[in-house]
């Protein structure tokens, strides 16, 4: 006896999108990465118009990138305890506020459904839906009232660490030249070469995954490090010469 056969159709044309789902580690990176190749080669450079020993810059690198490192570390997490216990702060008074005075509650609401286009009679479906249940009511009031969205707990110490070791892998960069030359004035052109390349590398991909213009963000980041090199280099050269 034959068995009917059964086929299962794919759907056709089937419709993907792509988006970028970790925007909160790729802050942290940029914001890392960017500090971390901009400031220890700034740095760097300033030493290299005021002394002769490349040990010194050497020295002076690794102590502002360890520095560095931690107080940036500190200032993501800090800032993601903020954005945590702001939410928990606004979460608590759009509570009290549904329980308190609920008919006012209601009445922004309808505002703010207004706002999006829906008519009188929707609206006033939508309404007593939304504030059947008083938690969906306060997510409501916090996402279209208030713009929050609810923030991971587990973000600060991420952010933290993603910010801290971006910071430190940035800062050998412009540093590393210094440990294979014998001056500093030829390590601060090896470094200068090295940053900018990887300034332009990285603004390059950043603007590329941002959906900025990936050349002007790519020059844009080049021309910041190598002017915020050259002011500590010509400021290290008018202070050494004076």
């Amino acid at each position: 006896m034959a068995t009917p056969e059964t086929t299962t159709q794919l759907p056709h044309d089937v419709h993907s999108e792509h988006h970028l789902t970790s925007s909160a580690m790729l802050q942290d990176v940029v914001i890392g990465l960017s500090d971390g190749l901009t400031v220890p080669f700034a740095l760097a450079a300033g030493l290299s118009g005021a002394v002769s020993s490349s040990g010194l810059v050497i020295t002076a690198g690794l102590a502002e990138i360890v520095a560095g490192s931690i107080a940036m570390g500190l200032g993501g997490y800090l800032a993601g305890r903020t954005e945590v216990e702001h939410y928990a702060s606004e979460l608590d008074r759009e509570h009290r506020e549904v329980k308190e005075v609920p008919d006012k509650e209601r009445a922004e609401v309808d505002e703010l459904l207004a706002d999006m286009g829906l008519s009188e009679a929707t609206r006033r479906q939508a309404v007593a839906e939304l504030t059947a249940d008083p938690e969906q009511w306060v997510k409501f009031m916090m996402k279209y009232e208030l713009g929050l969205e609810e923030p991971d707990p587990r973000q600060a110490p991420k952010s933290a660490f993603t910010i801290s070791a971006a910071y430190a892998v940035g800062g050998l960069i412009p540093l590393s030249a210094y440990f294979f030359t014998d001056t500093p004035r030829q390590g601060l052109l090896y470094s200068a070469i090295i940053t900018l390349v990887c300034l332009f590398v990285f603004g390059y991909f950043k603007s590329r995954m941002t959906g900025q213009p990936p050349v002007a963000g790519a020059v844009k980041m080049a021309v910041v490090g190598a002017l915020a090199a050259a002011a500590a280099f010509g400021i290290a050269r008018l202070v050494g010469g004076a």
